[in-house]
């Protein structure tokens, strides 16, 4: 049997999940403005395991969060999957961030568009079905009224996600249903992670990096 940890650290929510088979068994979060995932990561891993009568050496994979989103977070998070992975031997499985928020809405008509806020009137964001399929890749955008009306045409749109807010703003369609308070937890990463480990679809270890869209929000050096 297949116990799987998971770690999302891409958004302000600290979130360790632990599965096994994909089934949930115990998961721990705290959603903090203040991002408290450096001093809540380790100690939540720790709690979890200890909880869940399960020792370290059992594990069978680590599956991270490879974003986008935070910077900071998403290192800290890929920091402590990949220290997991090489100490204990085991494989790197990553899991999209806006793929696990769509998954909060998995099953709902037509379309799910998770969004993550970037900064201003920007968002990263992707376009899945209702049986989480990608049906539009990840993208880095600046919101207007306009945003997502190719889908919002063809039926209901549940735009969910920290970049939600900034969405309802200017979207003003009658198909956008908005969800702004949903954040991305490590209990939705379970599905996909879980389909991975099955399918051995592994990360290099030594060479993984987090998916910022790093390139989207530098800005230009003034001339």
């Amino acid at each position: 049997m297949a116990l799987l940890l998971h770690i999302e650290t891409a958004t302000t929510n600290c979130s360790v999940s632990l599965a096994e088979s994909g089934q949930l068994l115990r998961l721990k979060e705290h959603a903090s403005p203040q991002y408290s995932h450096a001093e809540e990561l380790h100690i939540f891993i720790q709690q979890l395991m200890k909880e869940a009568g399960k020792s370290f050496a059992e594990l069978s994979a680590v599956a991270v969060s490879k974003g986008p989103g935070s910077y900071t977070g998403l290192r800290i998070g890929v920091s402590a999957a990949k220290g997991l992975c090489y100490a204990l031997n085991i494989p790197l499985i990553s899991v999209s961030t806006l793929e696990s928020l769509a998954r909060h809405q998995q099953g709902h008509e037509d379309f799910i568009i998770p969004v993550l806020d970037a900064r201003r009137m920007e968002v990263y964001s992707s376009v899945y079905t209702s049986e989480i399929k990608e049906t539009r890749g990840v993208a880095a955008e600046i919101i207007d009224e306009n945003s997502f009306a190719e889908f919002l045409e063809k039926g209901v749109c549940h735009i969910i996600g920290p970049g939600a807010q900034k969405c309802s703003e200017v979207i003003s369609h009658e198909n956008a249903v908005f969800y702004a308070k949903t954040l991305p937890s490590a209990n939705e990463m379970i599905p996909t992670a879980y389909s991975k480990w099955e399918k051995k679809i592994f990360e290099e270890v030594a060479y993984f990096e987090p998916f910022y869209l790093k390139e989207f929000i530098m800005a230009a050096k003034r001339q």
